[in-house]
Formats: structure tokens, sequence, C-alpha cells
């Protein structure tokens, strides 16, 4: 199977592939000796033709099992069941199942199971509804497959959010829930733009997880957009170093088109988000992965998933949001109001409203906190949105745009400030700028620590 899935990969990443990578140069001491320099080279060209021999040979294996692949290649119609084929493409990587093993256990004995969601707009339901996106589509299948356990489901998906605000809400979203079993979906939400910020916090956000006191098992999964763009090779990277389970909607479904198929209008309404019959291949594709798991539970045994290392450098972890509900730490708010009703999917704000003539030179909003690494949730705006300045420990780090004109609506974004090497005492500072004779606004949802 496993030699089956990686000549699937190999020819769809041919045929798919959206990133690509940069090779390194090294060059050799001018001090070797001229001896040495040739008896490096005679190895080095054995050595480089040995393992051109063995990479031909592996790429001649891998593309004769590919060509029988295609050869027994199943067409898939939407109305029927997932093909072996699609189900081999999404196995990214099948990963440590020691807890995954431990709650079919639970499952198959009829205890109480919380099964969590975390993720964007895809996770949240969006083109699928409550009852049809994937995540109730999947728990609604594990209440059915073991009928005398009892199903906690949670969805603690946001629109509009990647892992970097995922990593600070998920203890009070989700985790606080108590899962047994967690799955997390960020690829078309994180970016490149931000990609080292991304894989600490998707890195960060998974040892959160794990480290968790319910000991919850982890399924990742990896979506796309229209295009191929998608931050799975990425997430991909740590998932793996962790041995976690990826299971990728994105090969999946890119594979399924290039044959011809389906097209993508069958399973999205737009260029991002599955509609129902693209939510309900997400979910029959992690219903596969744990029907698989199931089959040989009982073999299943050892040790877990081994977190001792991170995958990145300085990964965010535990971070926690300051938001107007629950705020004790700001010391000033100037001319922001605080807010109660929902934006973007989060439970009040603080709203700097100016007016053309309004003299806003003493405004700020200002927090005293005691963390090692500092963000800001801020609101983006189609009409009125101005910047603002931000100072910690009156430096000024940037200065935020709230200005949205032209964009798809109102949401949430985020920015990291700064990172410390400890954590320790700081002073944040929110001082809007307006807009020269106009209305404007700039509001803030969070404060985000680690």
């Amino acid at each position: 199977m496993k030699k089956r899935i990686l000549a699937v990969l190999i020819a769809t990443a041919l045929a798919v592939s959206v990133t690509g990578c940069a090779g390194n140069a090294t060059s050799s001491s001018d001090s070797t000796s001229a001896s040495s320099v040739a008896e490096s080279s005679d190895t080095s060209t054995q050595t480089s033709s040995d393992a051109s021999s063995e990479d031909e040979s592996k790429n001649e294996s891998s593309q004769e099992e590919s060509k029988d692949l295609e050869a027994n290649y199943t067409k898939y119609t939407l109305d029927g069941d997932l093909t072996q084929h699609m189900i081999d493409m999404s196995r990214l990587n099948e990963g440590n199942k020691v807890r995954l093993a431990n709650v079919i256990k639970k499952l198959k004995n009829g205890e109480e199971v919380t099964v969590g969601f975390i993720g964007g707009s895809i996770t949240q339901g969006t083109s699928a509804g409550n009852d049809l996106c994937y995540a109730k589509l999947t728990a609604d299948w594990l209440q059915k497959t073991y009928s005398n356990a009892k199903i906690n489901y949670v969805n603690a998906g946001i629109g509009a959010t990647g892992s970097y605000i995922g990593v600070h809400r998920v203890a009070n979203d989700l985790l606080s829930k108590n899962p047994d079993l967690v799955f997390v979906e960020f690829s078309v939400n994180d970016t490149t733009e931000n990609t080292e910020r991304n894989k600490k916090s998707y890195d960060g956000l998974l040892r959160t997880i794990w480290k968790s006191s319910t000991n919850p098992a982890i399924i990742t999964i990896a979506t796309t957009q229209e295009d191929g763009t998608s931050f799975q090779d990425q997430h991909a990277e740590i998932v793996k170093h962790y041995d976690l389970p990826m299971i990728s909607y994105r090969n999946t479904i890119l594979d399924t088109i290039k044959h011809g198929d389906i097209v993508w209008k069958d399973i999205s309404d737009d260029n991002i988000h599955p509609n129902v019959p693209g939510h309900k291949i997400v979910s029959q594709l992690l219903q596969a992965y744990i029907s698989d798991v199931d089959k040989d539970v009982d073999n299943i045994s050892g040790s877990e998933s081994d977190f001792t290392t991170p995958a990145t450098d300085a990964p965010i972890e535990n971070g926690s949001l300051i938001q107007p509900s629950s705020a004790t730490d700001v010391t000033a708010t100037g001319a922001f109001g605080n807010y109660e009703q929902q934006f973007g999917g989060f439970d009040g704000f603080w709203l700097f409203k100016g007016t053309s003539d309004a003299d806003i030179s003493a405004t700020s909003l200002t927090f005293k906190v005691n963390a090692k690494s500092i963000g800001i949730l801020y609101d983006k705006y189609t009409k009125a949105g101005c910047t603002a300045d931000v100072y910690i420990d009156d430096e000024l780090v940037t200065t935020l745009n709230a200005d949205f004109t032209g964009g798809w609506g109102n949401y949430v974004e985020c920015a990291e400030l700064k990172s410390f090497d400890s954590a320790g005492e700081h002073t944040v500072k929110i001082v809007p700028k307006g807009l020269e004779g106009k209305a404007s606004k700039f509001g803030v949802s969070a404060l985000a620590i680690a």
C-alpha cells in the first residue's frame, strides 16, 4: 500500500504541483591538497554514480507501479462511493495510529467520546451549512458506526482565520471541551505571505493540542484552492516530523479532476470552499482512514508520536486571547469603545470611531501584559478603515491598516507584533491615526499572547 501511495503522489506531483524548491551550493577548501582533492573527486563520482543508479532504479519501479495503478483506475462519480485510488491519493501521511486506536477502542466499548474540529471557513461549514459540512458529517458517521457510544461534537472553525489565530484560541474554544480526537484544517488560510510565522504557529498548535490534559489523537487535513494553492507542503513537513496522520483532500480532488471524472464546479461554488458534494468527499476520506485503523486496531500498540523536539524554531505554544469580555489587562481605552456584539466570529471588540474634525492626539488603547510573544487581532473594513500605530514598551513596532476597500467583506486579520527570549512584563499601545477630513474607524478584537 505504501509503495502504491508513493507512486501515485509522485505522479500527481508532476501534474499538479504549484511549488518549487531552491538548490544549495557548496565549495571545497582552498587548503585541500591535490591528492586529497583527486581522491575525494573519485569517491564523489563513484558515490554520485551509485546514487544515480539507485535513484533510476527507484524511479523505474515507481513508474511501473504507477502504470499498474493507473491501468486499474476506477472512474469516480459524484453519486457513488470513493474509489480506492482516491483513498490512496489522500494518504499523504499514514502516521502513528496509537492514540487514534485508543479512541476507537473507547468507541467500541460504548464510552463517551468528544470529537473536535478546528480550522477556517471550510471547517466552519461555508458553502455546505452546519449540518452538511465535513465536520458534522464525520461526527454523525462516528455516532452511526459506533452506535453504543456517545459522541460529543465541537466545531471550532472560524472563517478567515489561520493557525496563528488558531493557536491562540484553541485552549478556550476547543481544549476546554476535553476532546479525545481533534481534526486540524488550516491549509488554505495559512499562506506563504507569512511562511515562517504560520509554520511556527501550526507547529505550536499541534503541540498545544497533543500535550493537553486529555491526550487527544490528532488527524490533520489538507485542503486546496482551485489552482492548487495550499499550505499543504509546509504543514506536511511538521506533520511528518511528529508522524501524525495527514489526509489530503487536495491531492485527491486535483487528481480526480485531472482524470476528467469531475470538474471543480462540481465540488465547489467558488475557488476555495467545498460545496455539499465537496464536504461529503472530505468526510468520506476521513471515514475511510478511521475505518482502516479500526480493522487493525487490535494490532496497534507501542509508542505514541514523539513530540520531544519541536519541528520548528521557537514554535508558538499555549497562546491565549485578551478580549473585551474577559480583559483585565487594559489600562487605558481613550476613544475606543467596548462593543459586545460579534464581529468576524469573535465576541466583542474595541472600536475607535473618528470624525472628520475629531482631536485624537491623546487617544490610545493600552494593555499591560506578561508574555513572550505578542500579536494582535484587528478588524478589516470595506469602508472607512484607517491606520493605527502599535507601540510595545514605547517602541513603534508596526503600523496596521484596517482598510479593505473593494474586498469581499469585513473580517478579523492578525499580525505578529514582537517576540522575546523569555516571558516578561510589557506595555502595548494602539494609537489610531484616523483619516484626514473623513470619518474613520479602527477595531481591535483581541490581543494575542503566548
